[in-house]
């Protein structure tokens, strides 16, 4: 009689066992959605990956610059992976975080390997931009020139012309536009040779390559190469960044960086500004995702002030914080507002959203 089981018994082992399965059905249910939290800061002034300088300038003058110009991440759930319900219920009401739809982040249709190498030509085109940026805020001479952007697999300029090649001129003609290039390969035939004189890494390059016709049209020749702007400068500027960091919002701080080390007044003069912002080569300023959580990892790091891009002032509504979100719609606009922060009272006539 002590070994009968109790009807009770039963229902409560049961429930037990459902309860179980229930949680470790909740636990591994996978949602449709991606996890925002503050991200690490990097000072763009200082030590990078590998203890090396985050950013390096040869080829042109450059002079101390003193303090800390943070760039701001946001940590995000991976394409490779996925966030599970309970995370996502928790991310959700934890402060400074947010949960998005995943194909906000991510795209339908892209794997994460596209994603990987859409974010990593984003960083590239960013730390580019921003050395033009820099060095036309700070006078220096900035010329446009055609830069080969694309080279088809099968065409006659596979290995011989290559993504990143300043173009000088065509069989000795000067160009300066991708315009001028298509101009002048269009005006030969089909089959004719002809030399484009790059600079690769800095170095001259000829090549010959031969025309060959067009898919469109038989009678026009073509060379395989997509062509569009590029920039030459006397400056090399190498970036110290850790490889994972990806994507083209560190731009605006990699401009100041850059302009504080060439220019002889100190920017940044020891404080601890922070800021995110796509930059263009004219200086404008984009927006940028996750600026909540930007900011709060640069309260997190020290932060005295925080660089905001003009179109994102509307995403920082219902941040409390006492340090100045000022509003930048370029990089004049940004190195006028660290000048004038130097001032005691330098917050109260700076732009803040």
């Amino acid at each position: 009689m002590g070994g009968a089981v109790t009807r009770q018994s039963w229902t409560a082992l049961v429930s037990a066992v459902c309860f179980v399965l229930l949680a470790l059905a909740l636990a591994l249910f996978q949602i449709p959605f991606v996890a925002w939290a503050p991200g690490r800061t990097v000072n763009v002034l200082g030590k990078g990956a590998d203890n090396t300088a985050a950013i390096a300038i040869t080829g042109l003058q450059t002079y101390p610059a003193t303090g800390k110009l943070l760039m701001t991440t946001v940590s995000v759930t991976r394409a490779d992976s996925h966030l599970s319900l309970p995370e996502g219920l928790f991310t959700y009401w934890m402060p400074n975080r947010d949960v998005l739809p995943r194909g906000y982040i991510y795209p339908a249709g892209k794997s994460p390997e596209e994603v990987r190498a859409e974010e990593v030509r984003m960083m590239d085109t960013s730390q580019r931009d921003a050395v033009v940026a820099a060095l036309r805020a700070a006078g220096q001479p900035v010329t446009e020139v055609p830069v080969v952007q694309s080279v088809v697999l099968s065409g006659p300029a596979f290995d011989k012309l290559q993504p990143g090649d300043l173009l000088q001129g065509i069989d000795g003609e000067a160009v300066q536009t991708p315009q001028d290039v298509e101009r002048i390969v269009t005006g030969r035939s089909v089959g004719d040779e002809v030399k484009f004189a790059v600079l690769r890494a800095g170095s001259p390059v000829e090549v010959t390559i031969t025309t060959v016709s067009s898919n469109d049209d038989t009678k026009v020749p073509r060379v395989g190469v997509g062509f569009s702007v590029g920039y030459k400068y006397s400056a090399k500027v190498t970036y110290g960044i850790d490889q994972k960091i990806v994507g083209p919002s560190a731009g605006l701080m990699f401009s100041l960086g850059i302009y504080d080390m060439i220019t002889k007044g100190d920017l940044v003069a020891g404080r601890t500004i922070a800021g995110s912002g796509e930059i263009h080569t004219d200086g404008s300023i984009g927006s940028i995702g996750g600026i909540q959580e930007k900011i709060a990892g640069a309260l997190r790091d020290g932060a005295k002030a925080f660089l905001v891009p003009e179109g994102n002032c509307a995403d920082t509504e219902g941040v409390n914080t006492s340090m100045p979100l000022v509003k930048v719609s370029n990089l004049k606009d940004a190195i006028a507002a660290l000048d004038l922060l130097k001032q005691p009272s330098g917050a109260t006539k700076v732009p803040t959203c």
